[in-house]
Order: C-alpha cells, then sequence, then structure tokens
C-alpha cells in the first residue's frame, strides 16, 4: 500500500444505521440512530438541531451501494480507511456484526478498513435521549470470561485480519481498544493475540492502540501495560482546560443527577480546537485525533457535551495542525484518526449535511491532496 507522505487519515466508522433485532427489542421496532437524529430538537437559540443528510441521505447500511458511494466519498477525500467499530461483549455475544461482515465477505467495498474493539457495557442510556430521564439499566454487560474467550475472539477477527485491505502498520494489522484499561490483564490478553497471530501466518504480530481518555496521567500507562501505541481522545482534557478542572467536574456530577436543573455543557469549538492536541500525540506512536464537532444531545439530552459555533473553515485549522504534528514522524505512523466519519448523534461526522454539504470532506480532500 502506498502511504500517503502528509497523513494516514483513517476515519472511525459506526456500524448503527440499519435495523436489528436487539434495537427492536430494547427501544421499538425500527429504530436505528436516525430516530435520535431526525427527532433531536434544539436546546438553545441557534442550536444546530436537528441535522438532515443530504447526499446519501437516511441511509440504511445493509444497502451495497450506500457503503460503496462511502467509501467513494472517503477515497477522493484522501481517507485511508475505515476503523469499523467491533462489539464482542465476551462468550461470543456480538452486536453489529453482520454489516462489517458483509464487507469481509462480499469483499465490497475494495476499500482499506481495520477494527477498533468497543470494549464497554450497553444500558438504556448509551443510544437512546429518551431514557435519560429514566433509571439506567444495563442492556448488554461487557464480560471477560476467561482465555477460552480470548482465543475465540482473535478466531472472530482473524479472518479480517488476512484480508488484504486491512490496514496495517509495520507490517501488523492495526486493532484499536476502545477501554484498554478495562481489560482484566491487558498485557495477558496481548501476549495471546500475539502468539495465535504468529501461529496464523501473521509473522510480526497485531498493532495494538489504545485509546486514552480521561487525564493525561492515565495515557502513559496505557503504553506501560503493552501497547504499541495509543490514540489520545483529549476531550475531556481540553473541556477541563476551557472551563477550569474543579467546575468540570461538579458540573458533570451534578448533570447527572440533575439534568433539568444544571446549565448546559457548552464550549465553543474554536476554544476546544486550542487545547486538543498534547504531548502524547507528538509521540511517535501517538496517534493524534481530529473532530469536526461534538454535539451528543441527540443521544444524552440535556446530559449531552455540546460544542458550538463548528465550520468547515475551523475544522480546516484543526485538520492542520494534526498534520503538522505528524508530518516528521516515519510515514507508516503518520496516523491521525478522524472522528468520525458518521456520528451523525454525536455531531462528529463528514458525510455531507443540508447545511454545509460536502465541506468538511472539501477540506481533508484539500489538505491531503496539495
Amino acid at each position: 500500500m502506498k502511504i500517503m507522505s502528509k497523513a494516514r487519515v483513517i476515519a472511525f466508522y459506526l456500524p448503527q444505521f440499519h435495523p436489528f433485532k436487539e434495537n427492536d427489542a430494547w427501544w421499538g421496532k425500527g429504530f436505528t440512530e436516525w430516530t435520535n437524529v431526525g427527532k433531536a430538537k434544539p436546546l438553545f437559540r441557534g442550536h444546530y438541531q436537528p441535522r438532515v443528510p443530504a447526499d446519501l441521505g437516511y441511509y440504511d447500511l445493509r444497502l451495497p451501494i450506500i457503503r460503496e458511494q462511502q467509501a467513494e466519498m472517503a477515497r477522493n477525500a484522501g481517507i485511508e480507511g475505515f476503523m469499523y467499530w467491533h462489539y464482542w461483549f465476551g462468550n461470543g455475544k456480538t452486536l453489529m456484526a453482520n454489516i462489517f461482515n458483509e464487507v469481509l465477505e462480499s469483499g465490497s467495498p475494495d476499500f482499506p478498513f481495520c477494527l477498533g474493539w468497543a470494549n464497554h457495557s450497553w444500558s438504556r442510556r448509551t443510544w437512546n435521549s429518551s431514557s435519560q430521564n429514566h433509571k439506567d439499566v444495563d442492556l448488554m454487560i461487557q464480560e471477560y470470561p476467561g482465555d477460552a474467550d480470548i482465543i475465540s475472539h482473535f478466531n472472530n477477527v482473524l479472518p479480517a485480519f488476512k484480508d488484504k485491505r486491512y490496514i496495517r502498520v509495520d507490517d501488523k494489522p492495526i486493532f484499536m481498544i476502545y477501554d484498554p484499561m478495562g481489560l482484566p490483564n491487558p498485557r495477558h490478553f496481548i501476549d495471546i493475540w500475539n502468539r495465535l497471530a504468529k501461529e496464523n501466518g501473521i509473522d510480526k504480530g497485531i498493532h495494538f492502540v489504545g485509546l486514552a481518555s480521561g487525564w493525561l496521567e492515565k495515557y502513559s500507562r496505557i503504553l506501560e501495560i503493552g501497547f504499541d501505541a495509543i490514540a489520545p481522545s483529549n476531550l475531556w482534557v481540553a473541556e477541563s482546560k476551557v472551563k477550569g478542572r474543579l467546575i468540570k467536574m461538579v458540573g458533570h456530577k451534578l448533570r447527572k443527577y440533575f439534568p433539568k436543573y444544571t446549565p448546559l455543557d457548552l464550549y465553543k469549538y474554536k476554544d476546544i480546537i486550542k487545547y486538543l492536541f498534547t504531548d502524547y500525540d507528538k509521540m511517535e506512536n501517538g496517534y493524534p485525533s481530529v473532530i469536526p464537532n461534538w454535539d451528543r444531545s441527540p443521544r444524552g439530552g440535556r446530559r449531552a457535551v455540546i460544542y458550538t459555533g463548528a465550520t468547515p473553515e475551523l475544522f480546516k485549522k484543526h485538520m492542520l495542525d494534526a498534520i503538522r504534528i505528524v508530518e516528521n514522524k516515519q510515514d507508516e505512523h503518520k496516523i491521525i484518526f478522524l472522528r468520525s466519519w458518521n456520528e451523525w448523534a454525536e455531531g462528529n461526522y463528514v458525510e455531507p449535511d443540508l447545511k454545509y454539504g460536502r465541506a468538511y470532506l472539501d477540506v481533508i480532500k484539500e489538505l491531503l491532496k496539495d
């Protein structure tokens, strides 16, 4: 694979946009992420909600033509590939695997991909804004049953690792873990997978990337427990610098229990992007993330974090900062994660909408293909 000299942009990809039986059972027949997106309401004057998709419409990911169109859009913008979120809850329990499995088995779209394990439980509040005012209930619990499950999980993703489209770093398939510290014994997990990889012809093992979130003090620990790289998610860090750490923590607690009576958690996008990169992003094995925006109100209601004033022009500045961070790294390591391709209910997407059209994709294309 030819590596672009400026950056390897890999976009997070959510496979939620289609009906499946668990969603039907938990939130009603036909529920998808579009349900939240379509019924979102502005919470204050000038709040950009609801967000309406343009070129692709309210698509259904079960349709191969939609997946082809997404890949073509991404390819034209210079994006290297998609990182599909992968859900393995233990004991063989999965969710939304059918979309990626169809991509894998059909060979289409012929567009690079990798996997990110979203190793967190699902609760009533995970996806549905209507549940925010009710007691939270676990729906699917993330479990770690032991070595047999670690092996089963590896065998589940092995066909993907062996696919010619799978994205590699240093000749290793890249695999992200959403909550690296959530693993009971991360080093043990990594050791087993690397051994199994080598036994199955992946001679150099797996390139493990831990998503780093929360306070900066936690970040170095991820590398200490055996991960090859980290992907700093500095949202909490940036928000705390804008508001102050104590105010951020107190507001978070109050909003959790008294959302109706606590001010909204608002930030200006232009202020947030000043603090979204840290020294960890500058490390050779630190892979920065860029966000087009952030607004979880379609899922979280008044509990949501909301960034205001995001525009393609500000995103261009943010993206350019990320490119400058990686420009002196080895080509293999010039990775920038785009968070995200299609997280519509979090406001972080670059797919065309009615307000900005393809402007965000055009920014990426301009900066990567100059």
